[in-house]
């Protein structure tokens, strides 16, 4: 399977998943050191409190997963979550939410991947730090 571009993975999941669209889920970076996605701020994604909500915080961490694991292994659809994990460390700023996500290990069956999710502006203090594994299709 060949490796796809920033562009290609945003197109394929906006395409699969259309809450992609909801939340105007954007791959701003793929490459060999991981994935840079964003969800731009809006006001529909703030919860009680003033603060963007778990759930944006999950899926933007989730979405970036999957964008790494389709930028190194292509096109791999039926890829699905097994395992997400998340701390939430600190209430994200009113801004761009941003996720780096990285590939720790990557096998035959499974990509073990690790996201730091933080506010636009304030890339030295963590909104969010996740832990996720993939399965991977046979």
């Amino acid at each position: 399977m060949s490796a796809l571009t920033a562009e290609q993975v945003q197109a394929l999941i906006r395409n699969g998943l259309p809450m992609a669209d909801d939340i105007d889920l954007c791959i701003d970076r793929l490459d060999s050191q991981g994935v840079l996605a964003r969800v731009p701020f809006h006001n529909k994604l703030v919860r009680p409190g003033g603060t963007l909500s778990g759930p944006t915080i999950m899926a933007l961490a989730d979405a970036a997963m999957y964008a790494v694991v389709l930028g190194r292994l292509g096109r791999v659809e039926m890829a699905v979550t097994s395992n997400l994990n998340i701390n939430f460390l600190v209430k994200p700023k009113p801004v761009d939410l941003l996720a780096e996500a990285t590939i720790l290990r990557l096998s035959r069956r499974q990509a073990v991947c690790e996201v730091a999710v933080y506010s636009l502006g304030n890339e030295d203090e963590l909104v969010a730090h996740v832990t996720g594994t993939y399965a991977l299709p046979l």
